[in-house]
């Protein structure tokens, strides 16, 4: 019985830990962010990013969005340069399941089990890049790893809004209370 009560917070925890994003966040301290009002995309940069026009476009757009909500204006002659650049890689996991030593009787089976189960996914990092215009040096990186979606276009879009609202929720430094 506290099996059964115990198996719906075992699936809750593996169904939300798909759906979570890794934040990391640097920052030049000398940089007075309260200067920087608008942006526009820093295209040399974007073009050098290794995904398909189809996801810099919704990883433009996410960023497009999450900025306006900030208050800053996308502009000819902007305060901030954004550039991003992704990493992809494959991550294997293996789940060891040796239990039942010995020989036993179950209802669903019998005498020992031992095995091990392989799971593969596709984990994605972006790195948002925030460029001071005059200067030409970067003041605030960003970095988010996730989880990839690839089959379902609009999973996969709202995946990429989640990644990059999670990114930015770290931007201005100091605006969010860890």
């Amino acid at each position: 019985m506290k099996i059964i009560n115990f198996l719906p917070l075992v699936l809750v925890v593996v169904l939300s830990s798909c759906t979570t994003v890794r934040v990391a966040t640097d920052y030049d301290k000398n940089a007075n962010f309260n200067n920087y009002t608008s942006y526009a995309f820093y295209k040399p940069g974007i073009d050098k990013a290794k995904i398909s026009d189809l996801d810099k476009k919704r990883i433009l757009r996410a960023i497009d969005n999450e900025l306006m909500v900030k208050g800053m204006a996308k502009s000819e002659n902007p305060t901030l340069l954004i550039s991003i650049f992704t990493k992809e890689k494959e991550r294997v996991d293996v789940y060891q399941r040796n239990f039942g030593y010995g020989w036993g009787w179950n209802p669903w089976w019998y005498g020992s089990y031992y095995g091990n189960s392989i799971s593969k996914t596709t984990e994605g990092t972006l790195y948002i890049d925030l460029i001071d215009a005059k200067s030409n040096e970067l003041v605030w990186q960003g970095m988010g790893t996730a989880d990839l979606v690839t089959r379902n276009m609009e999973k996969k879009e709202e995946r990429i809004r989640e990644i990059v609202r999670e990114i930015l929720t770290e931007y201005p430094p100091g605006s969010t209370k860890k």
